[in-house]
């Protein structure tokens, strides 16, 4: 398949028996952007992101490849799930929850089974974190594991200037150490690991379109953040080696899994929108995927010359509010939404030439901006794969599961 036209028709002709809307993975893409990941982790092992696929089947998929091990996910209750907790089919033995919890009925669930406590790893940045987890019971035989997450922000300033998300308080080697004694003063507490996610850099590409001037200036931040946080980071784990064992020091993203994997600090790396591919990965130097997620759907209405109406469509990504957020129509190419309208809840006008193309009941293919958002919209994915012609299989999402977790 060399141009988009192509590409559109070996999707159209594999998901012909389908009724739009429905949403695909070509699992040939899938294949080929994971091997990319690995390729630029250059034997540091990858962890998988739940949240950026939300599928059991794609997950075990990603993790019976070379280089992948072990799962980042974004709830406790998901960890649970994806721990067997249910089903008694664990997806991962290696569960790192990215984000504190506060749920303190999923921390009974996990202090009261120590095949999840051994598989789970939940993440804190503060003291009061630890006192949940205690007051939830854990057996000091079968220890809750945890991890501390560290800010990776640029403060060239000081607070007065952050670049980066607003996530731990804890941003100091002492701070760092002096929680990791906190922790292993709790008997039913085990320390296990240290994240630092560095989202200034792996979650912002680095070559915006037709904004060369502001690309060089954030590749300058970036890069500067970037030594930055390498010695802060290193720091941070020489302190906190100093008071326990660690078994991971993980970092990065699906944008800088080819330099954080250099920082001799740092075990494993993390990534997950590279294996979908979303429009927001699309402007990396570093880095190039090809679209494996997409969605279709179905022209509803003509109304007019240079314009067709489809069903639905309103999918925006999470985020701060701005056009990057809507979905990307993307074939046939050259569409674009009404500036009125932009992407609806009931129904989206598409203009363009090549709106002309389009009659009612044919179908207009979408990427979503971010991953794993895309599958809180569908029940199932559609794997499509092979040549011509391609089997497709429908596999269920987290929603098709009956799960949703946030």
């Amino acid at each position: 398949m060399t141009s988009t036209t192509s590409v559109r028709e070996y999707y159209e002709k594999a998901t012909r028996e389908l009724s739009a809307p429905f949403a695909i993975v070509d699992m040939a893409a899938f294949r080929a952007n994971a091997a990319g990941i690995a390729q630029r982790a250059a034997g540091t092992p990858v962890r998988v992101v739940s949240k950026s696929i939300r599928c059991r089947h794609l997950l075990r998929e990603a993790l019976a490849r070379p280089g992948f091990a072990g799962v980042m996910a974004f709830t406790l209750p998901e960890a649970l799930w994806l721990a067997g907790g249910d089903s008694g089919d664990p997806v991962s033995d290696d569960i790192l929850v990215a984000y504190p919890t506060a749920d303190t009925r999923a921390l009974a669930r996990l202090a009261a089974d120590p095949r999840a406590a051994g598989r789970i790893t939940l993440m804190v940045d503060d003291t009061a974190h630890l006192d949940m987890i205690e007051a939830a019971g854990p057996d000091p035989a079968h220890p809750v594991q945890v991890c501390i997450d560290v800010d990776t922000s640029w403060q060239p300033l000081g607070p007065r200037l952050r670049i980066g998300a607003h996530r731990s308080p804890v941003r100091t080697p002492a701070q760092a150490a002096a929680l990791a004694r906190a922790i292993t003063a709790r008997p039913g507490l085990r320390l296990d690991g240290i994240m630092a996610y560095e989202a200034q850099i792996a979650g912002v590409g680095d070559a915006p379109p037709d904004r060369p001037l502001y690309g060089r200036t954030l590749r300058w931040v970036q890069h500067r953040s970037r030594m930055e946080l390498a010695r802060r980071r290193a720091a941070v784990v020489r302190a906190v080696r100093g008071v326990a064992d660690l078994r991971f020091v993980n970092g990065g993203g699906t944008g800088s899994v080819h330099t954080t994997r250099r920082e001799r600090a740092v075990t494993e790396v993390a990534a997950g929108s590279g294996f979908y591919q979303p429009r927001l990965f699309d402007h990396y130097t570093g880095f190039s995927g090809r679209p494996a997620a997409l969605f279709a759907l179905p022209v509803v209405r003509r109304p007019g010359p240079g314009a067709a109406t489809v069903l639905g469509g309103g999918y925006l990504a999470s985020g701060a509010p701005d056009a990057g957020r809507l979905p990307q129509p993307y074939l046939p190419a050259g569409l674009s939404y009404s500036p009125a309208e932009g992407a609806g809840e009931v129904q989206t006008p598409l203009l363009g030439a090549a709106a002309d193309t389009l009659a009612v009941g044919d179908l207009a293919w979408f990427r979503h901006a971010k991953a794993g958002e895309l599958c809180e919209r569908f029940s199932h994915l559609h794997l499509v794969e092979g040549p011509e012609p391609a089997e497709v299989t429908a596999v269920p999402t987290y929603r098709g599961e009956g799960r949703a977790f946030l």
